[in-house]
């Protein structure tokens, strides 16, 4: 059975939407959920998601992309996309990340993906961690993206972009394997930077050791 956007019942309010209900009944209707996804890999881009939902709109079996298989996330990221209200994506290239560090990286990843949202946001809910400027009312949730729907689906859109992004980069450099690990540090892709060295989309900043070694 493919997964649906659905109307939930405003009595009954499912556990991944009771945070934005709480904000929802204050009056606050256009609420964004952010999250990244890439701070760890060794090699590619930070890619960040902001989105908006229509208020009680829900997708039950949206949660933390790292718990979806790769064919479920890509399904509903095409759901997701096509039921937002608006939803936008920044991304930060792994040279910039080498020079600002992948703290700094993060948060301009999110700066974008929240500028490009097609309306501003009354409300955003951050995964772990919010931005140090405060813009507009904010809110970060330890373990957000598997706590709260906005959060996971903006993990989804992160998540899926990115990978996207990734295998497109096999093409330019298959020897790494970056259709497989994505840039994660896999024994295999370590293996590969030992044997070919860094290639243009690596994190030299990351690689110190395996380089050095």
């Amino acid at each position: 059975m493919n997964p649906e956007f659905i109307e939930c019942d405003r009595e009954n309010i499912p556990p991944r939407l009771s945070i934005e209900h709480l904000i929802w009944k204050m009056g606050i209707i256009h609420v964004a959920g952010v999250d990244e996804a890439g701070r760890g890999p060794l090699a590619g881009p930070v890619v960040a998601a902001a989105v908006i939902f229509p208020p009680y709109s829900y997708i039950p079996e949206v949660r933390d992309s790292k718990k979806i298989s790769a064919k479920k996330r890509e399904q509903l990221f095409e759901l997701l996309v096509t039921s937002a209200v608006t939803y936008g994506v920044g991304m930060v290239s792994p040279e910039e990340i080498d020079a600002i560090n992948i703290r700094q990286a993060t948060f301009k990843a999110m700066r974008q993906a929240i500028g490009r949202l097609r309306l501003q946001p009354q409300y955003i809910l951050f995964d772990g961690y919010e931005l140090p400027e405060k813009i507009y009312p904010q809110e970060a949730l330890v373990g957000g993206d598997d706590r709260c729907f906005t959060i996971a689906a903006a993990s989804i859109i992160a998540k899926v972009t990115r990978d996207r992004l990734m295998v497109e980069y096999h093409t330019q450099y298959p020897e790494y394997g970056f259709d497989r690990h994505k840039g994660y540090g896999t024994a295999f892709h370590r293996e590969m930077i030992r044997k070919y060295g860094v290639c243009p989309i690596h994190r030299r900043t990351f690689l110190k050791r395996i380089l050095s070694g």
